[in-house]
This record gives C-alpha cells, structure tokens and sequence, in this order.
C-alpha cells in the first residue's frame, strides 16, 4: 500500500529555509513570504548548491537524504524496467511513498528486498 509522506519538509532543507525566513519575519522582494519556490529560485539564480531530497535532479546518484532511491535508480539497481517498479510500488511489493499524489516514488531497499527482486544483468 502506498504512503503518502506528512513529513517531507523533514528532509528539505529548502523548505526548512522558507520556514526560518518567515519565522524571522522576512519577505521577498515584493513583500510575499517565503515559499519552496521561492527560496529555490534564489538558491538557483545565484548559484547555491542545493539538496532537497524531493527534486530528482538534486539527487544525480538517485538517493536522496533519508536513503530512499528514485524509480531509475531502483530500477538500475534490480536489473528491470521503471514500469516494474512502478507497479510494485502500486501493488506494495516495494516500500516506497510519494511525497504528493502523482508525485515521484521513493523507496527503501533493503538487502532482502533486493535479494528477493533482483534481476539477473542482461
């Protein structure tokens, strides 16, 4: 059964800034608060490393903080196709949550649950 995960901005430090700048009282240039968005924008458009497990792309090896994997790179690890894993996310074969409906899944792998899922190579 799939989980949706309450706790995501756990491990976002994006959205951890976002809630110290509006906890200190500050806004954006325009006033607003501050928002994942945001803060990521600045981040981005002034060249500041980030890591925010929930975005794919701050992940380029495919494991994100917590130690969940993306899909691909789940995928890769147990020899068989994204549409597999994504079917034994949706069937609960794979310990994975989505941090929002439709979102991407992230999965924990374990020794057995490798041991049991992989694939051969080709």
């Amino acid at each position: 059964m799939q989980a949706y995960s309450l706790c995501w901005k756990t491990y976002c430090p994006i959205c951890q800034i976002a809630e110290i700048l509006n906890e200190e009282g500050l806004t954006t240039g325009v006033g607003e608060p501050f928002t994942r968005p945001k803060v990521y924008w600045v981040r981005f458009s002034n060249h500041m490393p980030t890591g925010c497990p929930e975005m794919h792309s701050a992940c380029p090896g495919g494991q994100r903080g917590d130690g969940r994997y993306s899909t691909q790179a789940t995928a890769e690890l147990l020899n068989v196709s994204r549409s597999s894993i994504d079917k034994w996310c949706r069937a609960g074969r794979l310990d994975a949550i989505q941090d929002a409906p439709h979102g991407p899944y992230w999965i924990t792998l374990t020794p057995e649950s490798v041991a049991e899922l992989r694939k051969p190579p080709r």
